[in-house]
């Protein structure tokens, strides 16, 4: 037997509903000879007869009614499942994978999350802590679908590195500490000192601003973690180089001097994605969200 055609169901619903071909015919905005094609059709699909021809009315037969009783709940899912795809297709739901360094989760993600929960309810975003090389990897790999990376960054065919915002690099020094109004790379390199591990990019930023001066020190320990880092400086356990960024923790703060570096040093960051042809309806509504967001 072939498949139903949901046309022919909705007007066999529709008759049942206004009792005439006639009005049916209106209601769907139809000939009625188209109704009565499609009534035929659907019986002779089926092998039954589904309704009954009076003078005033038609009415179904009970395999019609049967009929009517189920295509109601056909059709529902049906919208359902149009407007589900729908919503995706437009943006407005859907799960979207962002890797994002710790940086970036502490200052600015929770605004961007709450902006995007505003703006669309409906996207659920899975957030992963990652350096800008993983996350570059997992992005061409299809398992990430935004990054928020440092810049520059290695082209990587299909995929879109664009700028974001720029954060000043400052100097994270214990508060016991006697330090200068504005830190060289002579003063810090004399310090015991805190960085990112040598896979980073941030290590390789702080490295070259280093090296310009003509120093290159050890770290007493490395690791990737900012929130970490500034605890231990805070703990009076090291200097580090990071970028400028807020934070509530107001005890932490008071053991810690954030102190401008000369020469200056900026972070660049820039959102990553493959090319917009490819990317989904709810991924493109939260790349719109970053773009509210990018420092002009």
């Amino acid at each position: 037997m072939r498949q139903l055609n949901l046309d022919q169901l909705r007007t066999l619903i529709a008759i049942a509903d206004l009792g005439t071909f006639s009005a049916a015919a209106k209601a769907l905005h139809l000939a009625q000879p188209t109704v009565s094609l499609h009534i035929s059709e659907l019986e002779s699909r089926l092998d039954a007869q589904l309704v009954v021809r009076g003078n005033r009315r038609v009415t179904p037969t009970a395999a019609g009614a049967a009929l009517v009783e189920r295509g109601r709940k056909l059709l529902r899912d049906t919208d359902d499942a149009v407007e589900a795809v729908k919503r995706q297709a437009e943006g407005r739901t859907g799960r979207v994978r962002l890797g994002t360094s710790t940086g970036v989760v502490v200052d600015l993600l929770p605004q961007v999350l709450e902006a995007l929960g505003a703006r669309h309810a409906g996207i659920d975003v899975e957030v992963s802590i990652l350096g800008s090389y993983e996350a570059m990897a997992r992005l061409a790999a299809g398992t990430l679908d935004i990054g928020l990376v440092a810049t520059p960054q290695p082209p990587l065919r299909e995929l879109v590195v664009t700028p974001w915002r720029d954060q000043a690099m400052m100097a994270f020094v214990p508060q016991r500490w006697k330090a200068p109004k504005r830190v060289t790379p002579a003063w810090l390199a004399a310090q015991p000192l805190i960085f990112n591990d040598a896979t980073t990019h941030m290590y390789r930023l702080s490295m070259e601003w280093f090296a310009a001066a003509g120093f290159a020190p050890r770290a007493r320990i490395e690791l990737n973690y900012d929130a970490a880092i500034r605890s231990l400086v805070a703990a009076g356990y090291g200097a580090a180089l990071l970028p400028l960024q807020q934070t509530t923790d107001a005890a932490l703060n008071e053991r810690m001097q954030i102190l401008p570096i000369t020469p200056r040093l900026t972070r660049r960051l820039g959102i990553a994605h493959r090319q917009r042809a490819l990317l989904d309806g709810a991924t493109q509504s939260v790349l719109q969200v970053l773009t509210a967001f990018r420092q002009l």
